[in-house]
């Protein structure tokens, strides 16, 4: 049966008409820029050139009037602006990130900067492409990114520069689009981790082994890289740390650092009561042990003790004794609220020592970049893949669009843009980075991609016609830390999520037995609002209360709009999108 779509979008600005199962209302939506798409590029049905399967990156034009500059791209992997002093969290007076505060009081921090999809194959492969997950082809982890769709370090290449990335890559393929690589296999290990690079035989069989850390050991790499090129190229190198991903293995030297320290809780740590939905909890509560991974006892399939005593485990069966300067198991025999606490402090800790030896070693990149007498001619980001929950809402890892995951910390320093700003509100998202990457060395943003470029920033402007709020969408269902499936609309005032809880290969997907079994869980479909200016920590959802009526309906039509734009309208998942016209208004 043909599945009639869901809502029809003519153009920003216009009348949305909205199916004959949502009683065929209608709206009239104002936007900045009418008839234009989110580039603020006309709506001419030129949507056709986005798409996964492009085999080449188009032509972008080159200024010649901008100084090409080094650009020094550093991510770490799930470290979430609580754990950056300048964000201003409950952390912050822990002071675990001393470079980084004093990279971001010389450049600009981001406050809204956004992932599209909190996961990390997925969000590495909108920052190298520009494009959502649904177009870029990465949706999950199983995801692939081709050399033919790199398309960031293609055009850095094109535009005369030497390209370079070392550490985490996650994106299956050859790293072919840069002139070098060394990456780690798959997610990498924390000790010892292997390296693949380029050599006589094919990818992915040229294979070194490395001693240490890797945090150390990528930034010895990137250093040896810098230190030893022959090229007069300007370089673009690509600095990827492994850490603070679980499960939190630190360099032996960092044991001490906060032990005797009593780590700040969350408040929502302990009190959840009018968060959430049905989509998030279950009818009645009936899903609380099951739905997202925790700190405590809560979720019976997945929590932090359990993860900190199979590695505990593990690790004394390998007779890896470097990082068991602490004792991973908790007493499983404490009261509740112990064990919770318990698990806590362990946990952070052990985050935070790795986030200590990142920022460690970005001060040994930054350094080096002072010592060599290129600092005024380098560009430094620093961002991570998105954020992470550390026991808020008593959640752990990413995944999900609340804030502590959706949010990706970003800090720029620009040398020589005086009238750049200390911070910037503007809401961006990783599909961002590339084309704001290539307008800071005078590139134009191909049509291939569907972010934008906001280096107007630097120069102390508001880019033009610029976005009012940002897509989100989660497309894992219950996978690995039980998230059902989601996407959502977030502005500077509120965010709006449908939690849909179905897998888009109907009947679960995913390479193992297990993770079918998992991801072909299906949980029921609810709507969650919050109102960020009043509830900040998403404490409250307001879905059901009549003071937002208004607000939802703008809100919805303008998530139909934002679906139909990046053409995300599950037309190739019919399943998905009879589920999602169904309740589109509940």
């Amino acid at each position: 049966m043909k599945v009639p779509t869901m809502i029809f979008v003519l153009a920003l600005g216009m009348n949305i008409k909205v199916a004959d199962e949502m009683s065929l209302m209608r709206f009239n939506v104002t936007n900045s820029c009418e008839d234009c798409d989110l580039r603020g590029s006309k709506l001419t049905g030129a949507s056709a050139d986005f798409g996964a399967g492009s085999s080449e990156v188009g032509a972008s034009r080159i200024s010649s009037s901008k100084i090409s500059k080094n650009i020094l791209f550093i991510m770490s992997d799930d470290h979430t602006t609580q754990g950056i002093g300048v964000y201003n969290s409950r952390l912050s007076a822990l002071d675990p990130t001393p470079t980084l505060d004093k990279l971001a009081a010389e450049g600009t921090i981001f406050r809204l900067a956004h992932s599209t999809n909190a996961i990390c194959s997925p969000s590495r492969a909108a920052i190298l492409t520009g494009q959502y997950s649904h177009v870029n082809g990465v949706l999950d982890l199983h995801g692939n990114l081709p050399s033919e769709r790199q398309y960031l370090p293609q055009l850095l290449k094109k535009a005369g520069y030497e390209t370079a990335i070392i550490g985490k890559w996650h994106l299956k393929s050859e790293p072919g689009a840069f002139d070098h690589y060394e990456v780690l296999r798959g997610q990498g290990t924390y000790f010892d981790p292997e390296l693949r690079v380029q050599g006589a035989k094919p990818w992915p069989e040229n294979v070194e082994q490395t001693v240490g850390h890797s945090s150390d050991i990528i930034t010895d790499r990137a250093l040896a890289w810098l230190k030893n090129r022959k090229s007069d190229k300007p370089f673009a190198l690509f600095h990827h740390f492994k850490a603070p991903h679980d499960m939190f293995e630190n360099a032996r030297r960092y044991n001490d650092y906060l032990a005797d320290v009593d780590i700040p809780e969350p408040n929502n740590l302990w009190n959840q009561g009018e968060w959430g939905s049905e989509g998030t909890r279950g009818v009645n509560d009936s899903l609380r042990d099951t739905i997202g991974s925790s700190v405590s006892h809560r979720n019976k399939y997945r929590n932090m003790a359990t993860d900190l005593a199979e590695l505990h485990a593990k690790l004394q069966k390998k007779g890896d004794v470097r990082n068991l300067g602490i004792d991973l198991k908790i007493d499983l025999n404490l009261s509740d609220e112990d064990f919770t606490r318990q698990t806590y402090q362990t946990f952070v800790k052990r985050y935070l020592r790795c986030v200590k030896g990142v920022d460690d070693n970005i001060k040994r990149m930054l350094d080096y970049i002072d010592d060599a007498g290129i600092a005024d001619d380098t560009i430094v980001i620093y961002t991570s893949d998105q954020g992470f929950f550390l026991g808020e809402h008593d959640l752990i890892d990413k995944r999900w669009m609340y804030e502590e995951a959706l949010h990706m910390p970003l800090i720029v320093k620009y040398p020589g843009k005086n009238k750049a700003p200390k911070q910037s509100k503007l809401i961006v998202n990783n599909t961002d980075f590339a084309p704001t990457v290539l307008g800071m060395i005078g590139v134009e943003t191909p049509s291939e991609m569907q972010g934008r470029d906001f280096s107007a920033v630097f120069e102390g402007k508001d880019p033009d016609n610029w976005r009012n709020s940002t897509y989100y969408r989660y497309w894992m269902n219950m996978a690995h830390h039980y998230n059902p499936a989601h996407f959502g609309i977030r502005t500077d005032k509120y965010k709006l999520i449908f939690f849909y809880g179905q897998h888009f290969v109907e009947g679960g997907g995913g390479k193992w037995p297990e993770e079918r079994e998992q991801t072909g869980m299906r949980t029921p479909p609810a709507w969650e609002l919050y109102d960020l200016s009043k509830d900040p920590h998403e404490n409250i959802n307001e879905y059901r209360n009549p003071d937002y009526t208004g607000v939802i309906k703008q809100l919805k039509v303008e998530l139909a709009q934002l679906r139909e734009i990046y053409q995300d309208t599950d037309e190739h998942y019919p399943h998905l999108q009879e589920l999602v016209e169904k309740h589109w208004i509940d």
